[in-house]
C-alpha cells in the first residue's frame, strides 16, 4: 500500500479529490498486485524451466509461446518476428492499442526470452532456496523481468486502468547473442520504440533494487591480425627478418592499453589471442588454435576483443586511436584491424533523468525507498540500447534482483519480486496522466 503520509494532502475546495482518486487507484493497483503473486510466481518458475539458450530456438519459441498465450488472453494482438534472415529464433511482439485513448502515452517494455545457458548445459532447473531466493537458469537475467511486466498489466487490466496506455512489448529471442545483421535482428524493437514515447527495460542491472539504469555503454568487438617473416630465430630483429608477427601484436595491445585506459567510463578486453606458425579460426574468430616452435620467428598472430564506450563520440574516437596504433608497424610486420558493429550507447538525458525521478518517488509512495542511477560502468549492453533517440525517455533495470547471473549460482531475490510488480504497476498508471 502507498504511505499513509501520501494521502494528507493540504487542499482548498474540490482540488484534492483528483489527487485523492489517483491514490485511491494506485492503493488498488498495489492490492491486485499482490493477488498477481501466486500465478506470477508460477509461470515465473515454469518459464525457466525451459531452456532456452539463444541457439536453442525451439526452447527459445516455446517460452515465446507461453507468454503469447498470456499476451492474447490480455486482448493483445500478438506476434512471432521470425528470426530465420538472422540466425536466431525470432521475437515475441505483443501490441495494445486503445479505444478509448488512442492518443494516450505510447509505452514500450522491453524483455528478452533467451538466456546464456545451452541446451546441454547441466544447470537446467530451479530450486527453491528458501522463502525467499530462487535459483535458476536465467531466472533474473531476465525471465523474472519478463514475468514482471506481465503481471503489472495484468494489475492494470484488473483495475481497469489498461486502457488508459497504449503498448508494444518486445521479448527478443537473441538479447544474449544477438542474431547478423543487426539491422534485421533489432528491427523490431527499434520499429518499436521509434513508435513508442516511454522505453522501460526489465534487466535486473546490477542487482540492488535501489539502483535503475539511465545510461549505458555500447559495446562493441574489435580484431587485430599481424604478420611477419617466418624464419630461424637466431636470425629476429635482422633487417631482413624483421621483429615477427607476436612481437607486432604485443606492440599494439600495448598501446591500446596505455592510449585508451584512462578514457572516461571506456574499456577494451583482448578476450581471446593466439600466435606462431600457423593460425586457424572459427566461430567467428572466437575459437583459435596455433602451431608454432619456439626456435621459429612467428608469422601470424590474432586477438579478438571487445570495447564499451559511454557515448557514440567516444566510440569513435577508440576506434580512431586503435586504427592509428594498429597502422604502425614494427620492422617487417604488417597488421590488419576490424570493427564490428555492436550495441550502440544509451546516453543519459534529460528525458531518462525525469524517468528514473518518476520511478524513484513511485518507490518512495510505497514506502520502499528512493532509487538512484546505476554508474554505466556497471552496467553491461543491453536491447533497450537501441531505444536511444527514439524514445523521449527510457530507464532499465525494472526487472527481478539477484546475484550471480550469466552463472551457474544464479539466484533470484524473491522480495523484489513483488515490489517491482507493484512499482511498474503504479509507474505505467502514473504514465498515463502525463
Amino acid at each position: 500500500m502507498l504511505k499513509k503520509s501520501a494521502v494528507f494532502i493540504i487542499c482548498a475546495g474540490l482540488t484534492c479529490q483528483p489527487v485523492f482518486a489517483s491514490r485511491l487507484v494506485e492503493n488498488a493497483l498495489v492490492t491486485q498486485a499482490g493477488q498477481e503473486l501466486d500465478s506470477a510466481k508460477a509461470l515465473l518458475i515454469k518459464t525457466v524451466n525451459i531452456n532456452s539458450g539463444t541457439m536453442n530456438f525451439a526452447g527459445v519459441k516455446k517460452v515465446g509461446e507461453i507468454l503469447r498465450d498470456e499476451y492474447d488472453a490480455l486482448g493483445f494482438k500478438t506476434e512471432w518476428v521470425d528470426g530465420s534472415e538472422f540466425n536466431r529464433a525470432g521475437h515475441l511482439v505483443a501490441t495494445y492499442e486503445s479505444k478509448t485513448h488512442p492518443k494516450g502515452q505510447k509505452l514500450l517494455l522491453i524483455g528478452h526470452l533467451d538466456t546464456v545457458f545451452a541446451k546441454n548445459d547441466s544447470f537446467q532447473q530451479t530450486k527453491e532456496i528458501n522463502s525467499e531466493h530462487i535459483a535458476g537458469p536465467g531466472i533474473s537475467d531476465m525471465k523474472g523481468g519478463n514475468v514482471i511486466m506481465l503481471a503489472a498489466i495484468k494489475s492494470l487490466k484488473a483495475q481497469g486502468m489498461l486502457q488508459r496506455l497504449n503498448i508494444k512489448v518486445v521479448l527478443t529471442g537473441d538479447e544474449e547473442s544477438s542474431g547478423r545483421p543487426l539491422a534485421k535482428s533489432k528491427k523490431a524493437l527499434i520499429d518499436a520504440a521509434i513508435w513508442a514515447d516511454v522505453a522501460l527495460g526489465f534487466e535486473d542491472a546490477d542487482g540492488d533494487i535501489q539502483t535503475a539504469v539511465t545510461a549505458r555503454r555500447g559495446a562493441a568487438t574489435w580484431q587485430v591480425s599481424t604478420s611477419g617473416n617466418a624464419a630461424h630465430s637466431s636470425q629476429i630483429f635482422t633487417d631482413k627478418v624483421g621483429d615477427g608477427a607476436i612481437f607486432e601484436m604485443a606492440r599494439i595491445l600495448q598501446a591500446f592499453r596505455l592510449q585508451l585506459a584512462d578514457l572516461p567510463l571506456l574499456s577494451f578486453n583482448p578476450g581471446v589471442i593466439a600466435g606462431g606458425t600457423r593460425v586457424d579460426q572459427s566461430n567467428g574468430g572466437d575459437d583459435v588454435s596455433a602451431f608454432g616452435k619456439t626456435n621459429v620467428v612467428a608469422q601470424n598472430a590474432t586477438v579478438k576483443g571487445g570495447l564499451r564506450a559511454a557515448s557514440t563520440e567516444q566510440l569513435i574516437q577508440a576506434q580512431k586511436i586503435m586504427q592509428n596504433i594498429v597502422g604502425q608497424h614494427l620492422a617487417q610486420t604488417n597488421a590488419t584491424f576490424s570493427f564490428d558493429e555492436g550495441y550502440p550507447p544509451m546516453k543519459e538525458t534529460k528525458g531518462n533523468k525525469s524517468l528514473l525521478a518518476q520511478y524513484s518517488q513511485v518507490s518512495v509512495d510505497l514506502g520502499y525507498g528512493p532509487v538512484t542511477a546505476v554508474n554505466p560502468r556497471n552496467a553491461g549492453a543491453a536491447d533497450i540500447s537501441f531505444t536511444a533517440g527514439h524514445v523521449k525517455m527510457a530507464i532499465d533495470g525494472l526487472g527481478l534482483m539477484g546475484k550471480g547471473g550469466h552463472t551457474k549460482d544464479e539466484v533470484a531475490d524473491m522480495t523484489t519480486f513483488k515490489q517491482n510488480i507493484e512499482k511498474t504497476a503504479v509507474l505505467m498508471y502514473r504514465l498515463s496522466n502525463p
